[in-house]
């Protein structure tokens, strides 16, 4: 019986062993995409390159519509993927979501497509003190 129990013990704390080797393998690799594919922005950086880049919100746009970073245009990643967007290369690109995950996914396409000057809020709108826009009319 004790042997049964220790046995199940041994065989959870495996599982959560491997659970964890992933997660940290996962958060690696995509801090290793945003510093090879984009530069990460503070708020504080962010803020000071607005009026000369292109600011982009990658949220649904349901989510755009209930309050956005000023000055940022809506471009929700899956129709950024489907039918791309009319960007300039020659002007830097600032890229926010929620936190940091699309933001990097969308990094990684756009620089596939030949754009190189790529930037991403750190900790995202979720955490953005800046100004922002809401809607006039909430439901």
């Amino acid at each position: 019986m004790v042997l049964a129990v220790s046995s199940g013990l041994v065989m959870l704390n495996i599982v959560i062993l491997v659970l964890l080797i992933v997660w940290v393998g996962v958060w690696g690799l995509g801090a290793w995409r945003r510093r090879h594919y984009a530069t990460v922005l503070s708020q504080e950086e962010f803020q000071a390159g607005l009026r000369r880049a292109q600011v982009i919100d990658l949220r649904p746009k349901d989510q755009f519509d209930r309050g956005h970073i000023l000055g940022a245009r809506s471009v929700p990643y899956a129709l950024l993927r489907q039918q791309g967007v009319d960007l300039r290369a020659d002007m830097p690109i600032y890229l926010y979501d929620e936190g940091m995950t699309v933001s990097t996914q969308a990094a990684v396409y756009l620089n596939k497509h030949g754009f190189k000057q790529l930037y991403i809020l750190k900790d995202g709108y979720v955490r953005w003190e800046g100004k922002t826009k809401k809607a006039k009319y909430s439901d």
